[in-house]
């Protein structure tokens, strides 16, 4: 899944693809690159991000992902608001991914089971501007084990398929580096769940943490790439249904190195 933020303040890459012609370009050559699907957001989920309003990201997610739908790019809809999946699917969005995993919106269930589409229903306690002071777990993994399954079986009590549900651990949202190390080593607990499972780990800041230099500052948004792709690769070795990255081409080439070694599994069965 390539990440495709049209908005002016996403952590990694705000700014970049604003203008609508830009953005398309981008999620094409994402879609060349290796991309299976193009993930185009309007709302920054970074920590301490700001909402916008509803026809502010409508405005921003529908021109790309109709023109990238015109082009043959499958894309999905990055947004936790009902009204914007909507218009995002009458655009040719095949797919919603909701960070809220539904909670930031009751009626979002409903567009998912009348669409009939994929619905990425990720771990999520609270919106980005307070949810560092939701990361209290006693056990991180079976905490969000649970909570996932509470957000499925709101989904299918609304008339959303099983077929149609995606689960996303949610790093780094509500969750210290501790908490993202902790899910990662243990992604098998929610991959033999039974659904997919997305992971989506890429240039996030506690990678920037774990490559810090002497200083102790972070390594640099732009300098986190070789971490993300071992997260990648050992996500996918541990079951995850796909990994949701900036980087498309560098993480296919991991992969087909993966494949080539003869698809080793992680942890070792």
């Amino acid at each position: 899944m390539g990440i495709l933020n049209v908005t002016p303040d996403s952590f990694s890459d705000g700014g970049k693809y604003t203008d609508v012609d830009a953005a398309v370009d981008h999620g094409v050559d994402l879609r060349y690159a290796g991309a299976n699907i193009v993930d185009v957001g309007g709302e920054s989920t970074r920590p301490g991000a700001e909402r916008v309003d509803a026809e502010t990201e409508i405005s921003r997610v529908v021109p790309v992902i109709r023109a990238l739908a015109g082009a043959g790019v499958p894309t999905s809809v990055d947004t936790t608001r009902a009204a914007v999946a909507l218009a995002a699917l009458e655009a040719g969005a095949t797919v919603i991914n909701d960070v809220s995993g539904g909670l930031a919106d009751r009626d979002m269930a409903r567009v998912a089971a009348e669409a009939g589409c994929p619905w990425i229903l990720m771990h999520w306690r609270g919106h980005s501007r307070h949810m560092s002071r939701l990361a209290v777990y006693d056990d991180v993994v079976s905490e969000v084990r649970d909570e996932l399954l509470q957000r499925v079986d709101e989904a299918l009590a609304a008339g959303v398929a099983a077929e149609q549900i995606i689960l996303d651990p949610g790093l780094g949202f509500a969750k210290t580096a501790e908490h993202n190390w902790a899910l990662s080593a243990h992604l098998d607990v929610l991959v033999g769940l039974g659904y997919p499972v997305l992971f989506a780990a890429s240039r996030k800041t506690y990678l920037g943490r774990l490559l810090a230099g002497p200083d102790g500052e972070p390594r640099p948004v732009e300098e986190r790439e070789a971490a993300t792709l071992a997260t990648s690769v050992l996500a996918v070795a541990a079951g995850a249904w796909g990994v949701r990255v900036h980087d498309v081409a560098a993480t296919a080439d991991a992969l087909a190195v993966w494949r080539a070694t003869g698809s080793p599994k992680f942890p070792p069965r």
